[in-house]
């Protein structure tokens, strides 16, 4: 793909894609990003407090709640900071400035957070006690406890503690990203204030048991708050207060200052350890004086800060969820194995027709054992794949270094700007190298987002190709808690696209046109507008117009404003969006055809499905991108057309309709962008998609 060609495009999309009504009509037209985002955690949240859930899972939401929290500021607030400090007036489609926009956003997050402090006080911990699991002060511990717990710290939290000044001091102590401190004021001789800081040691799990009680545990940070004079001899400590510091962590990758995009990505990484502040946590005892002290030292706002009146800090929750009780926990689940797809089976099994598999409802086995053929069957001559999220272990890329150490053909594109995982593809892309196999890293406009792989294959005296597509990673561990479809083909005509999406990413191609395939930023845009308009005018001309969305975002306003022409035209439009959702569903005269729900579970929804009834010829595309500017225009996605009759059917039939039924952990979005939960009608029954689905497995 010649630079220039791909620039050329994406000139045109990014006018697409930025093309919205201005002024006061858009206010109308579209919801706000940011505080769409906040509302699909706040979600989250809430299930950290639905009784349904098994008490320790509800645990992890509230984990998962403050770890989404903490991304979205390093990330997308950190971006509106940046906008707002350099003058940029730019507005949302929904009229705001970047400004106003962390207004909103500071006063929505900080509410979520006070929630989130009042649902463990006033829920979880009590629970935790009623089940036998005691969180207790180190304050409330006898003599004997204490003494145990004083000589673990004399033993393994002393030599880690580091005390260092704050202030007065001639420069500032780095403080790292998201690190758990206590500020400590302290008493100088001639009566002058001096504040310092120590960590909590990360290296140390935050649950430390009380010897001698069962199932009883006390917070390092406070065995360290209660034994703070020994870092401190002879000093008078006037107090010692909990904070944590979030920082930017969206640090661009300048490929025209960094010739070597490896070098570029490893630069990335040192500088994010020290991104600006954008966010301080203190708890709520913590006095004036330091409070503004801290704030002052970080250039920090009050409409910066998180005032907790509870724990900082909720990794420990993981801690307190991954404890031997499984009747606290989601009962066990076996998803379902396909012995067609089976090793050994596979290969003729795709040959005789597409495959069409769900994740976690179907074992991922069959995904793993696809690449694994590359150097398990002598048959296969050839593999080539795309990689995004794999995690640290990975038995996908290990089988790809098999192969290449066997001599196969191995080409891989590796996607190093993976945000947050860039670490580790770095490392697996030199390992590859170092194996022998051909490894490309993308564009530096675009990021690789498409989840593909393709296997070469002699057959007799010919050669035959068999994809897979997905909407997921290839990452085992994450299959088993992600939504995903995935879909085996040796149809030739999408494997011929296949093959012509990877010489786009390994070569100088000038490849615009696919056969199947739907490619952004090349067709992947105008083919889900041009397919909307279609069932427009199928409606027009039959009725019964039918689209039916799964995704995790719908943001860009393009694609909006065409579903917004669909309801205006009689089309039926239900979009189930796991997160962001910037269309205003059920407004008369705008969108009364449209419905919007978000459902929230024991999996992650992660699958993107794209149905259109196309009078009663159904078209169905699964695939890697959400509908939002960014896989629109900026990275390399694919979506692939169901052909089976079947697979169109089930997909209908069976999935979409199952998420549209579900009563039990599905919220309907309100045209202000509220949600509200839906619930079992009056003498109804409860039906939950992923458990429906669970048992069809």
């Amino acid at each position: 793909m010649e630079k220039v060609t791909i620039q050329k495009k994406l000139s045109v999309s990014k006018k697409k894609g930025a093309a919205h009504k201005s002024g006061a009509a858009s206010i109308q037209r579209y919801l706000n990003r940011e505080l769409s985002w906040l509302q699909f955690n706040r979600r989250v949240l809430a299930e950290s407090e639905n009784p349904e859930n098994p008490l320790l899972e509800r645990l992890k939401f509230m984990a998962i709640f403050e770890s989404n929290l903490d991304e979205f500021y390093m990330v997308r607030v950190s971006g509106l900071i940046e906008q707002s400090e350099s003058g940029v007036q730019d507005l949302s489609p929904d009229g705001l400035s970047p400004a106003e926009q962390l207004a909103d956003v500071s006063v929505a997050a900080s509410e979520q957070r006070s929630a989130a402090a009042r649902i463990w006080h006033d829920h979880l911990l009590p629970q935790l006690a009623d089940e036998g699991v005691h969180l207790v002060q180190y304050s409330s511990l006898n003599p004997e406890s204490r003494g145990d717990i004083e000589a673990f710290f004399d033993r393994e939290v002393f030599p880690l503690s580091t005390p260092l000044i704050l202030s007065p001091a001639p420069s500032l102590p780095f403080i790292s990203n998201r690190s758990l401190n206590l500020a400590v004021l302290l008493m100088d001789d001639d009566g002058g204030r001096r504040l310092a800081r120590v960590k909590v040691p990360d290296i140390l799990k935050r649950l430390v048991p009380v010897p001698g009680r069962r199932s009883t545990y006390v917070l390092l940070e406070d065995v360290l708050r209660h034994n703070l004079q020994k870092l401190f001899p002879g000093v008078e400590i006037l107090g010692a207060y909990l904070f944590r510091v979030v920082r930017d962590a969206d640090i661009e990758i300048r490929e025209l200052e960094a010739g070597d995009l490896i070098e570029g990505i490893e630069e990335t990484l040192r500088l994010r350890r020290f991104g600006d502040p954008v966010l301080l946590e203190i708890e709520a005892s913590a006095t004036k004086e330091v409070h503004e002290l801290l704030m002052r030292l970080h250039k920090l706002e009050e409409s910066d800060t998180f005032v907790i009146d509870g724990p900082v800090g909720l990794s420990f929750l993981w801690e307190i969820a991954g404890l031997d009780r499984r009747r606290l926990k989601f009962g066990a689940f076996t998803p379902n194995t396909n012995d067609a797809i089976s090793e050994g089976k596979l290969f003729k099994t795709i040959a005789s027709g597409d495959v069409l598999v769900h994740h976690p409802y179907d074992s991922f086995k069959p995904v793993e054992d696809f690449v694994a053929s590359a150097y398990l069957d002598p048959n296969v001559i050839g593999i080539k794949q795309t990689l995004y999220r794999v995690g640290a272990e990975s038995p996908i890329v290990e089988s790809l270094l098999e192969a290449a150490e066997e001599g196969k053909q191995v080409a891989v594109a590796v996607e190093l700007k993976a945000r947050f995982d860039e670490s580790n593809n770095l490392v697996w892309a030199r390992a590859l190298e170092r194996a022998g196999a051909h490894v490309t890293y993308g564009f530096p406009e675009l990021k690789v987002h498409s989840k593909l792989a393709l296997i070469v294959r002699r057959e007799g005296s010919s050669i035959r190709t068999y994809g897979h597509i997905g909407t997921g990673n290839y990452n085992p561990s994450t299959a088993k808690l992600y939504t995903d479809v995935g879909l085996f083909t040796s149809d030739a005509e999408i494997t011929q696209d296949i093959l012509n999406v990877f010489n786009l990413l390994t070569g100088f191609s000038k490849q615009r046109e696919f056969k199947k395939l739907l490619v952004s930023p090349i067709n992947l845009r105008d083919g889900v507008i041009s397919r909307i308009q279609r069932e427009i005018e199928v409606h027009k001309k039959r009725g019964g117009g039918r689209i039916i969305f799964k995704l995790n975002a719908l943001v860009d306003t393009e694609i909006i404003d065409a579903l917004y022409e669909a309801s205006d035209a009689g089309v039926h439009v239900d979009l189930l969006i796991r997160g962001i959702c910037c269309l205003r569903p059920g407004v008369p005269g705008l969108s009364a055809n449209i419905k919007v729900c978000s459902l929230v579970g024991r999996f992650l929804e992660h699958s993107r499905v794209l149905y259109f009834g196309n009078g009663g010829s159904p078209e169905v595309y699964i695939g890697s991108a959400d509908l939002m500017p960014r896989n629109l225009d900026r990275r390399v996605e694919v979506l692939a057309p169901l052909q089976s009759k079947a697979h169109l059917t089930h997909m209908r039939d069976v999935i979409l309709k199952a998420y549209l039924k579900d009563n039990t952990n599905t919220w309907d979005m309100q045209s202000d962008g509220r949600y509200v939960r839906r619930s079992v009608p009056e003498g109804g029954k409860e039906v939950s998609a992923q458990v429906s689905l669970m048992r069809r497995s």
